[in-house]
């Protein structure tokens, strides 16, 4: 074999050795190469990470964020000016959509939880610019989130879940322990229990407490009963009329685990050995441990293996033609199962790869005698790419069965890098994914003027980061109280784990931090595991090759855009007409002037969410006989949670140090509160369906979603599409259905009605959002008062805010009040205004400002620091009540694209 090579870091060099390439090409690797680079330069990839000040929270907290926002080698993204934030419930319901203004490459948030929009729920935190909205929403930052409650509950649960087995059939046995806030048991209570899924019951009985407060529930978990999406739901009964509904997911039980199997480089090949990963997935999405006997189709033992870290382990095979093989596995929990493997090829190619040295990457490319007959000095070639841009590519005349080569790691980035061998017609024979980490991160040191502290006492705190002379770090900065605050450190997001991992791969990765927290030949090699078994692809190289790459659909926002049209009243576009936009909070006022097509556009707009604007055209002659419309923003749909594994069964037992400090805050500061509670006037509730006699039929909604939920929405249908939980919109038939019947493929539409009166999806359009009361969603119509008649399955309640009667108004407010079609009064969204962080100041005879004790866990939060020429920064603060250990952590980039984190701690006593 003859190897020559060429390193793109970033210029493309290339070197031929004259005697290896007498044929010709069918496809040059220069054109690879430069159709790459186009396609890289057309098609920037952009990362979103977001750094929280605290892993978990309770209802009544302001969750604290700063966003980073980075495009090719981390270096701080000028593409984008706007970064969106979602937070959606575990139902896949929109809470809010948060609108962030980046500058420099970052941006801070915050998001109150109030105790009517979340209650206890673990949250899907996705974050995005519309410029990634023209790839795979895979590459978005998502983070789960969990919220516990501590404020006025009277029970706390914790559940274990365990599948059995006996020679009749497999089981699940479930354990249920309630105790109430002080700890105490509730022993000896009636709880009525069902098992649903998707509305349908497949189990239900009755069952006591014991004394220790234990319920015990055991049900069959046979192939026929799908438990992925089944709930259990329990009512206990504390006596004193008092019942307590909880509801529990079984999909950790559902059967069976999933194994799979992960030839290196893609396929088996017989005759050539092989390193196979083995990943085994629980039905949640985490991983399960496991042992395995591979056994082939006489019954022999060819090996064996064991996971060897987070479900995943890996065995050498050498695959013989004419046999196949099995895979004899033994689950963690004593469950066992037999898999088939992936059947040998004949007349094949693979890249194999060996990471064990930092400074140097071993490659191999192997074939059998078939492929070397069929292919004789046929030329391939070898592409190592980082994100979308190339940084290895060599040209190699395939002689022998094996070839080794050395790729020198200085060559390559910090960072995934994927490896693909490439026919000379440009099509993928074989691909492997290396991790290179040259630890040339921005190292940050932190130190404190003491080690221990007392209570309420001043903390001067020392921030260096260690880059070139004169390059200013952008740093954020989170100190909390481990002993209120518990940390999984493995199972942290970082800044680390976020941009140089999960960031460029498709699927859950459990654990991120653990492999950057202690780098090691063991978590080195974990992770050059891990790399085996997961996805990874932004564009196809055939895509690329043949120019098909997917037409863009948002361009990148350099600020705040409101668009629209300006018509006469009889339908006709106006051109050259004059459109005002005010914003009277802002005593702010710009003006455009339409196109050809009539249409306007105001850019570069600064205004908070929900601000309250006109746009109008009555500075035009004729205005009575013009009508201005403004077009309505278009989000990413809803789609399944890929962080949904970090759903957390038992909130209250993994949050209990920190749901018991939470109480405490809570309790004292509702004495605070009680005057004013008592002062509240009584409030008559708004309208719903049971106002109305056509929906009288109807039972309880299965979801309720407030009118403040389409705060800020300018047309209600769009806002309306991927926000309601279970219902799916479909453009091509203009009609919403249950989503659960949607995809098994019974595409009945659902009813609408709009304060009682029947109505089709075109009417929504005319609807005003600041006018919405609720929407109410019923999946079963069990009379089918309403389904049957229509033929519809399911039903939309759009319940209107009634206006107050009785009030008189002159006619000038009354036509202010109706509709005018040259003006359009709309609240779009705007940008967040986060919440300042509150840090008492105390003196040596006053309490900074704080009323009674101090139980703050979050102690400090900056997200704005800069490290002067130097590369240092000092901070300040003080301690709060009580002892425990402090944990900083800081993370941060510089300009040249050096990210980096670090952990400190220190003590209060």
């Amino acid at each position: 074999m003859k190897f020559s090579s060429l390193h793109i870091l970033p210029a493309v060099l290339l070197f031929f050795c004259s005697t290896a390439y007498a044929q010709r090409d069918s496809i040059p690797l220069n054109t690879i190469i430069e159709k790459s680079n186009k396609v890289s330069e057309a098609r920037p990839i952009e990362k979103v990470y977001l750094h929280f000040d605290k892993p978990y929270y309770a209802t009544g907290d302001t969750i604290r964020y700063k966003a980073y926002l980075t495009a090719g080698l981390h270096q701080p993204s000028e593409l984008s000016k706007i970064i969106y934030v979602d937070v959606i419930n575990s139902h896949d319901q929109t809470i809010e959509t948060q609108m962030l203004p980046v500058k420099n490459g970052s941006s801070v948030g915050s998001i109150a939880l109030t105790q009517a929009e979340y209650p206890q729920d673990s949250y899907h935190i996705r974050a995005y610019t519309r410029w990634m909205m023209n790839f795979d929403k895979a590459y978005f930052f998502n983070k789960t989130i969990s919220v516990g409650n501590a404020i006025n509950k009277d029970v706390y649960t914790a559940i274990t879940l365990k599948r059995t087995a006996n020679t009749n059939e497999a089981g699940v046995n479930t354990t249920i322990v309630y105790k109430d806030a002080e700890g105490n048991a509730y022993a000896d209570k009636k709880v009525q229990w069902t098992i649903t899924n998707k509305s349908e019951d497949i189990a239900k009985g009755k069952a006591n407490t014991d004394a220790q407060g234990r319920l015990t529930i055991n049900f069959p978990n046979t192939a026929s009963i799908d438990l992925s999406s089944a709930v259990l739901k329990t009512t206990l009964d504390a006596g004193n009329r008092k019942n307590f509904e909880h509801a529990f997911p079984l999909k950790s039980v559902a059967m069976p685990a999933d194994v799979q199997f992960f030839p290196e480089g893609g396929n088996m090949v017989n005759e050539v050995r092989c390193k196979i990963a083995v990943k085994a997935i629980q039905p949640n999405g985490l991983s399960i441990d496991f042992s395995a006997e591979i056994v082939d189709n006489t019954g022999a033992t060819v090996t064996t293996c064991s996971s060897q870290h987070a479900g995943m382990g890996l065995f050498v095979l050498t695959p013989e033609a004419g046999k196949t093989y099995k895979a004899n596995v033994t689950f963690k929990d004593g469950a066992k199962d037999v898999y088939e493997l992936p059947l040998a090829k004949t007349g094949d190619v693979v890249l194999s790869a060996n990471n064990i040295d930092t400074g140097r990457l071993f490659i191999k490319i192997s074939a059998d005698q078939a492929y070397l007959k069929s292919h004789p000095n046929k030329t391939l070639y070898l592409v190592g790419k980082s994100g979308s841009v190339i940084c290895y590519a060599a040209k190699i005349v395939l002689t022998q069965t094996e070839f080794p080569a050395v790729i020198p790691t200085s060559k390559l980035p910090t960072g995934i890098i994927q490896l693909t061998l490439l026919s000379a017609l440009g099509q993928p024979l074989s691909e492997r994914l290396v991790f290179v980490n040259h630890k040339d991160q921005l190292g940050i040191s932190v130190s404190t003027d003491k080690k221990v502290y007392a209570s309420r006492k001043k903390v001067i705190m020392n921030v260096t980061a260690k880059n070139s002379p004169a390059v200013v770090s952008d740093l954020s900065l989170a100190v909390i109280n481990e002993s209120k605050v518990p940390v999984n450190e493995n199972a942290e997001t970082t800044i680390l784990s976020s941009l140089l991992l999960t960031s460029d791969l498709k699927g859950y990765i459990e654990s991120p931090n653990y492999y950057f927290k202690q780098i090691n030949e063991k978590t080195a090699a974990d992770l050059d595991l891990l790399l085996l078994t997961q996805g990874y692809r932004r564009f196809t190289y055939a895509e690329i090759l043949k120019n098909k790459i997917p037409a863009l659909v948002s361009l990148p926002e350099q600020g705040i855009e409101l668009s629209g049209m300006l018509r006469t009243t009889s339908g006709l576009p106006v051109k050259g007409g004059t459109v005002t936009l005010q914003i009277p909070a802002k005593y702010f006022t710009t003006r455009a002037t339409t196109d050809a097509e009539g249409k306007f556009k105001f850019t570069d707009l600064v205004f908070a969410d929900s601000a309250q604007i006109v746009v109008s055209a009555k500075g035009n002659y004729n205005a009575r006989n013009l009508m201005v419309s403004v077009d309505g923003v278009s989000y990413p749909a809803i789609s399944s949670n890929p962080a949904e594994p970090e759903e957390q069964l038992n909130i209250d037992t993994m949050m209990s140090a920190y749901l018991v400090n939470s109480r405490k805050i809570f309790e004292n500061s509702r004495t605070l509160q009680e005057v004013v509670i008592k002062a509240k006037a009584i409030t008559k509730p708004g309208p719903s369906y049971r106002d109305y006699p056509s929906l009288t039929g109807l039972s309880m909604p299965d979801h309720v979603l407030s009118g403040d939920r389409f705060k800020g929405c300018n047309m209600l249908l769009q806002c309306m599409q991927g926000t309601i939980p279970g219902v799916t919109f479909d453009n091509s038939t203009n009609e919403f259905y249950l989503s659960r019947d949607y995809n098994a493929g019974r595409k009945t539409p659902m009813a609408i009605y709009v304060s009682g009166m029947p109505v089709d999806v075109s009417y929504l359009t005319s609807l005003n959002a600041s006018e919405l009361e609720s929407v109410e969603v019923f999946t079963r119509d069990e009379l089918g008062m309403v389904n049957r008649a229509g033929q519809t399955n399911g039903v939309l309640s759009i319940n209107m805010k009634v206006a107050p009667k009785g009030t008189k108004i002159s006619l000038q407010e009354l036509e202010e009040l109706l509709p005018q079609a040259n003006v359009a009064k709309i609240s779009p969204q705007g940008y967040n205004i986060p919440k300042a962080f509150y840090s008492p100041k105390y003196t040596p005879t006053g309490n900074g400002g704080a009323f009674g004790p101090d139980l703050r866990t979050t102690i400090y939060w900056n997200p704005r620091i800069f490290t002067d020429a130097t590369g240092k920064a000092t901070v300040d603060f003080f301690t709060a009540d009580g002892k425990g250990t402090y944990r900083a952590v800081v993370e941060g980039i510089d300009k040249d694209g050096r990210i980096g984190r670090t952990v400190y701690r220190f003590k209060v006593e």
